[in-house]
Order: C-alpha cells, then sequence, then structure tokens
C-alpha cells in the first residue's frame, strides 16, 4: 500500500511539473508575440539653432503609432552629409525626421506615402517638416526681423498682438526692432481665400493689410482700439477712432487688398505656417511663444510673464 501512495505522488508530481513547464513556454511563446519591435529613427538637427534640435515626444509618438518602440540617433547636417545614404536629402527644414525602412513599415505607411507626406528612398521612410518649429537652413537671413502670422480673429494671435501693444506702452521694445504683421490664410484659385474663422476674418486681415500700406504709423493704434471687441462688425468705428478713414481703405479692398492677401497666402504657405500665432525670426527660426520669448529682447513675448502678479496663467496655444 505504502509503495502504490509512492507511485500516486510521483505520477502526480510528474503532471504538476510537466503543466508548469508547458504554461512556462506558453508565456514565453506570449511574450515573445507581443514584443514590440524596434524602430530605427534618425533625426538631422541643426548645431546652430536650439529650434532646429528633435522633438523628445515625436518619435516616440510615430513609433507607437506604427506599433514599435523608437531607437532614435541624432546627428547633426554635417555629420549627415557624411553618409552616402543621407547625402543627398533636402535639409531646407530642420529638424528631419528619418526612419530605417523595412518592408511592414513601408506597408503601414503606403497611403501617407501616396499623399506625399511621407516621402522614402532605397534606405529610408521620409518624414519632411514634421515639427511646427524649426530652422529653414538655406533661407536669406534678416537680423533682427520679427514676423507675427496671425489670423485676425484668433484669440491666441489676438494677445500676441496685445503683447506688442504693450510692451510699447511699456517701454521694452526700442526702436531699432522691427516687427512686421504677417496673416494666415490659404488661397485657391478655384474657391478664393480660406480661413480658420470664416471670411470675417480673411477680410479683416485684407483691412488690417491695407492699413499697413496706407496708415503704417496707425495700424496698432488700430489694433488697439479692435482687439477689444475683435469680432464686432463695426470694424468702421475702429478705424474712425484711429483716425483712418475708412472708405479710402474700402475703395482698394476688392483690387489692391486681394492681391496683398494672396501675396500673404503665398508667403505663409512657402514657411509652412498654419498656426496663429507663428513667429519667423530673423527669416530662418519657426517659432512659437515659448521659443520666441526666449530671445533676448523679446521676453514680452511670454504670456506668462505678462499676467498680473497672482492672476489665472495665460493661454499660450495657438489656433
Amino acid at each position: 500500500m505504502k509503495k502504490l501512495v509512492i507511485l500516486v505522488a510521483v505520477c502526480l508530481l510528474s503532471a504538476s511539473a510537466f503543466a508548469a513547464a508547458k504554461t512556462t513556454a506558453k508565456k514565453a511563446k506570449t511574450a515573445k508575440k507581443e514584443a514590440k519591435p524596434t524602430i530605427e529613427f534618425v533625426v538631422v538637427e541643426s548645431e546652430e539653432y536650439q529650434s532646429g534640435k528633435q522633438d523628445p515626444q515625436l518619435a516616440p509618438g510615430l513609433a507607437a503609432f506604427l506599433g514599435g518602440t523608437p531607437d532614435v540617433k541624432a546627428m547633426t547636417y554635417e555629420q549627415a552629409q557624411q553618409d552616402p545614404k543621407l547625402a543627398n536629402l533636402d535639409y531646407s527644414f530642420l529638424p528631419l525626421y528619418l526612419i530605417k525602412k523595412t518592408p511592414e513599415l513601408r506597408a503601414k505607411l503606403e497611403q501617407q506615402l501616396a499623399a506625399g507626406y511621407v516621402l522614402e528612398n532605397d534606405d529610408y521612410l521620409i518624414f519632411p517638416h514634421m515639427t511646427r518649429t524649426g530652422v529653414y537652413r538655406e533661407k536669406e537671413a534678416k537680423p533682427g526681423k520679427l514676423e507675427v502670422f496671425v489670423m485676425s480673429q484668433c484669440p491666441f494671435g489676438v494677445m500676441a498682438e496685445n503683447l506688442i501693444i504693450q510692451a510699447q506702452k511699456d517701454g521694452k521694445m526700442t526702436e531699432e526692432q522691427d516687427i512686421d504683421l504677417r496673416y494666415v490664410v490659404s488661397y485657391d484659385p478655384n474657391s478664393g481665400f480660406r480661413s480658420l474663422h470664416g471670411p470675417a476674418e480673411w477680410e479683416e486681415n485684407i483691412r488690417q493689410l491695407l492699413i499697413a500700406k496706407y496708415y503704417p504709423k496707425k495700424l496698432w493704434k488700430y489694433l488697439e482700439i479692435r482687439n477689444k471687441n475683435y469680432q464686432s462688425s463695426r470694424w468702421d468705428k475702429a478705424m474712425e477712432e484711429a483716425g483712418i478713414n475708412p472708405k479710402k481703405i474700402m475703395k482698394k479692398f476688392d483690387t489692391e487688398g486681394v492681391e496683398l492677401l494672396k501675396a500673404e497666402a503665398a508667403y505663409g504657405e512657402e514657411f509652412g505656417v498654419n498656426a496663429s500665432p507663428t513667429f519667423l525670426w530673423e527669416g530662418k527660426e519657426v517659432l512659437d511663444f515659448g521659443g520666441v520669448s526666449q530671445k533676448p529682447g523679446l521676453e514680452f513675448l511670454n504670456p506668462a510673464a505678462s499676467r498680473p502678479q497672482g492672476g489665472a496663467a495665460a493661454p499660450a496655444g495657438s489656433c
């Protein structure tokens, strides 16, 4: 009887060990199946401009979209030129994101490739102009010039204008500072102008462009008045209060004004601008509030620093 009990115990232990081994093997197989593939990134950065560095969240986001984990190698433009596989790419805007191409990754991005959002060569999938901020390497430098791209009825664009107006009042701007307003709008010969906040916005853009041309010294005064209620239809009252003749402006609206706005649409497209506000510093760097307010002499463009002590944090987004 004792031998029988021992034999049964041995059989039970053997069965248990076999089951445990089978479970372990199954778990290992599942873990191996669930392991995400490594996606190899190359990010070509600007050595000179901070705005041309990589966004630390972008590669992980792209990798997650593609079902993998990122392995990122950053290099400068000069270093990229030493690699024959990288030497002949378009580096006009930095940072430039590349992914080492595999058949699986290419298949996942087939639609984006067909639409032209993603490019490719023999070795890489290429993601041009993936970041809102960056640097145009080959653009002509405009020392000291700040261009502020706005939508005239965007609260964030209006906030940027108001920060400039307040800095003028507070004596925080020097006479040497050169600031131009530009306008975010799209144009198609068949469908005309398109603006995020509708026709009233691009119509206001035209009026402001004409004021800048014919009443340049009164533009900021007009904006100070207009921005108190920038969605109001009584723009004519704001003009009159600023000492501007509304009839003179509207006489040129459908001719010269329209052509001025077409030029703005082309200029914004040249720099890939589609958000308000966007700041173009010295003709090369595309910046947001955070980047532009770090430039010496432009600290007043930090919305958080401009709020009253103890007040609510100012928004620093964009339209």
